[in-house]
């Protein structure tokens, strides 16, 4: 049985709410999109703290509600099941964007200020995107035991131009290349591609609306489908769905 402290480090960072997935707004509108960046959020780390390989979060965020629910998810046992602290809230002091926030939260964690128990500068560390609904425990560690392998290494999102985990190796600096085009940059840093079978909830990220779509025939997790179905569903092709997301 896995240790407290033993496994991966996840770092997921997480813009204000109401900056967060702009390109959202003209599927959804400017009222549900910050309640979908929050259950994208919810959805993403609640599957990575289900995921065996995983021995804790750091969030990322200047968004105290945020943070807040997030941590919610870490813990007290009586109410996630989730032992108390594996979800730690970091604000996001930089204020330079995704990539500055990646490389703070690393810092962090090596320094000991990650989730309770967190092997602090021993721990193997992966940035993950919170924007993943439809990604499951078992595809997680899928990605982390083919990351293991590797100093540094990244997971291709569905478009195959992005990025939605870049994993490092105690010791390796993770110089994260996030942003329009991080698959390209991030190959020509020298990090190495992982290409396990059966991720896909792994690699959907949302922006738009074609992608919470894509998130939702996968099976995205509770949070985004109540959220998509409290607005109603039909505008992404969920009515079918509502009441019957995966767990």
């Amino acid at each position: 049985m896995r240790e407290a402290g033993d496994g991966w480090v996840l770092v997921v960072p997480l813009k204000p709410l109401r900056l967060a997935k702009s390109r959202l707004a003209a599927a959804a509108g400017d009222e549900l999109r910050p309640a979908l960046a929050l259950a994208f959020a919810l959805d993403t780390v609640a599957a990575a703290l289900r995921c065996p390989a995983v021995a804790g979060v750091l969030v990322v965020t200047e968004d105290p509600a945020a943070g807040e629910r997030l941590r919610g998810l870490g813990g007290p046992p009586g109410g996630t099941g989730v032992p108390e602290g594996r979800v730690a809230v970091l604000p996001d002091g930089p204020g330079r964007g995704l990539n500055a926030a990646v490389t703070h939260g690393v810092r962090a964690v090596r320094a000991g200020a990650g989730p309770s128990g967190a092997r602090g500068g021993r721990a193997p560390v992966a940035a993950l995107n919170a924007d993943l609904p439809a990604l499951r425990p078992e595809e997680l560690a899928r990605v982390l035991g083919a990351a293991a392998g590797h100093a540094r290494s990244f997971l291709a999102d569905a478009a195959g131009s992005g990025t939605t985990l870049l994993a490092v190796a105690p010791g390796t600096e993770p110089a994260p290349a996030f942003g329009p085009h991080s698959r390209a940059r991030h190959l020509a840093s020298g990090a190495v591609e992982l290409a396990p079978p059966g991720v896909a909830g792994a690699r959907q990220d949302v922006d738009t609306g074609d992608d919470l779509r894509a998130a939702l025939a996968l099976g995205a997790g509770p949070h985004t489908t109540a959220a998509v179905c409290g607005h109603g569903g039909e505008a992404f092709g969920a009515f079918r769905r509502c009441g019957a997301s995966r767990g």
